[in-house]
């Protein structure tokens, strides 16, 4: 939930859209509360905008919802979807893993691409986190058809490496470890041998201290950003020091 007036998100997204449309390498999306949306539009094709959530119905007696069909129509290209802050209990009893496949089909529909969220709250010694991220990933991609896994975008977000309860930063051998995992597991649920072409995306604590490290020894495809993007300038010089390496 910010920034908290329309005023600075328009002066924050014009700073950001100043730097994001002269990069000829790094496509930036930004997501911004639902009350923004409409007010914040590019003029480029290398900064678009995407929204936090969505609801899978075009419409309907759903107070409160936004509909994938009213963002379609709003010019929106992304989605995030499956955020951990939104399977965290704190929204009620916390997204399922199926009502998030419900999101990514209706997104999908919507020719919305979903940047779906996935990770684990805690790290054991013995593996059991890879089973629990291999089971948000089946059910996540569950009935979705094999042509539709290019314009799904996968998030890796560590939850114990997140925020101000954070255990410590993940590392980047980390990340590249749970990105080829991913990748086998998106495999696997569509018979393939073939390395799909799904999108990874990281995030957890990245900002413009750390990204050139995360960005050359992880083997992702880019980013979400979190509390470094409420800083137009931070952000800036994340997309500027991506650009250089990319």
């Amino acid at each position: 939930m910010n920034p908290v007036s329309s005023k600075l998100a328009k002066q924050n997204f014009s700073s950001i859209k100043k730097v994001a449309n002269k990069m000829r390498n790094v496509e930036t999306v930004v997501c911004p509360p639902f009350i923004y949306l409409e007010n914040l539009k590019s003029t480029g094709h290398r900064c678009v905008t995407g929204s936090q959530d969505l609801f899978w119905e075009p419409e309907g007696s759903y107070t409160g919802e936004v509909s994938f069909l009213q963002l379609k129509n709003m010019g929106v290209k992304y989605a995030i979807i499956g955020h951990s802050e939104r399977r965290n209990p704190t929204h009620g009893e916390g997204e399922t893993d199926e009502l998030i496949n419900l999101k990514i089909r209706a997104s999908l529909k919507g020719m919305i691409t979903p940047i779906v969220c996935v990770g684990e709250k805690t790290r054991d010694e013995k593996g059991d986190y890879l089973s629990f991220l291999k089971t948000q990933i089946e059910k996540a991609f569950a009935d979705l058809p094999k042509n539709s896994i290019k314009d799904v975008v996968v998030a890796y977000e560590p939850i114990w490496a997140i925020g101000k309860d954070a255990k410590r930063d993940a590392t980047p051998k980390e990340v590249f470890e749970i990105s080829i995992f991913i990748k086998k597991v998106i495999s696997d649920i569509y018979n393939t041998k073939s390395v799909p072409p799904t999108k990874i995306l990281y995030g957890g604590s990245v900002n413009e201290k750390n990204i050139v490290d995360f960005y050359k020894e992880s083997g992702i495809d880019g980013f979400l950003i979190g509390r470094a993007s409420l800083d137009p300038k931070k952000f800036a010089e994340i997309l500027k020091r991506v650009e250089e390496i990319k």
